[in-house]
């Protein structure tokens, strides 16, 4: 296997939790060139990639034109690559790949009955999710347990972090703090936000213990408003604007721990290793966690994140 391209849709999230499948493949194939083909939105997660070689953006959710496609297959033909796997589950995808003609195309099926793909891995959706990218392996005779997510984190990006660390005035340790979501969730109606008065009385409340850690509370495009709510009531609060997501990573990885939400950051948070505590309204923590003792979950009784008890925030953040 020479060059070896990936499709995944999906935001930052979904390219993380598939690092541990693209970390394999460079593992057992030294020699790839290994290629990803992700919407725009998500392309920045490749600043913590050590693994792939080149990112192709397109737009997979756009009302993309037959023409958009035809230079999507156009462009993979022309990479001249050996091998094409995708987490898409659809038929049309599998007719995507088959298209794209290139000779070894490995996708999820339960069954391949018209051969559009030459290896058709069974899904199984009742694990970690970046397990179940995992599996698409098999199709390469890679069967070694999915490892964590790992971020690569360059000596720049750690330089700012430290930097910015020396801004805010902190010395030592600190907590994290990421509570905002993605407009495309609210969007669609999956509220993944914790209401910032809870979040006053979550930081209030830690404050209070011995010895106190500075509150770092990260700030992006789409959190002014959440973090002004913050801010009105904290006055004081340590707050950060990390410019790109690779100085993001760094400044989480320099933290004691993460307090977050079921976002692309905490994501992030899992592949630099710090432990965090993330809170979940909708969906299922045992899919988006991996099982390790560092990586609190806290799951809303009701499914709605205003309903999750602030004294079980506080909690999982003494005790993780």
């Amino acid at each position: 296997m020479k060059h070896i391209v990936a499709l995944v849709p999906g935001g930052i999230g979904d390219q993380i939790l598939f690092f541990p499948t693209l970390d394999d493949l460079k593992a057992h194939f030294p020699e790839a060139r290994l290629d990803v083909v992700v919407e725009p939105r998500a392309v920045a997660a490749y600043q913590l990639s050590g693994s792939v070689h080149q990112v192709i953006p397109f737009d997979f959710k756009d009302r993309n034109a037959l023409a958009d496609w035809a230079n999507l297959i156009g462009t993979l033909r022309e990479g001249e690559y050996d091998a094409i796997l995708s987490l898409g589950r659809s038929k049309a995808v599998r007719f995507l790949l088959w298209l794209t003609g290139i000779p070894k195309r490995v996708g999820f099926a339960k069954l391949n009955p018209l051969g559009l793909l030459t290896d058709a891995v069974p899904v199984n959706l009742d694990q970690y999710s970046a397990a179940t990218y995992h599996d698409l392996l098999k199709a390469f005779g890679i069967t070694t347990p999915c490892p964590l997510p790992k971020a690569v984190i360059t000596e720049t990006d750690q330089q700012w972090a430290t930097a910015e660390r020396q801004r805010l005035g902190i010395a030592g340790g600190y907590r994290l703090l990421h509570g905002g979501s993605s407009q495309l969730a609210l969007s669609k109606g999956i509220n993944k936000i914790y209401p910032p008065a809870a979040w006053v009385e979550v930081i209030q409340t830690l404050q209070q213990q011995e010895p106190p850690l500075p509150v770092v509370v990260v700030c992006g495009p789409e959190d002014q408003a959440w973090v002004s709510a913050l801010t009105q009531a904290l006055p004081q609060l340590k707050i950060s604007r990390p410019p790109e997501l690779g100085k993001l990573a760094a400044l989480m990885q320099q933290a004691q721990q993460i307090l977050c939400t079921d976002s692309g950051p905490m994501h992030v948070g899992v592949a630099v290793g710090t432990p965090l505590v993330a809170l979940f309204g909708p969906t299922d923590p045992a899919k988006l966690l991996p099982a390790d003792p560092r990586f609190r979950p806290v799951k809303s009784p009701t499914g709605n994140m205003a309903d999750i008890p602030v004294a079980a925030v506080i909690e999982a953040a003494c005790h993780g």
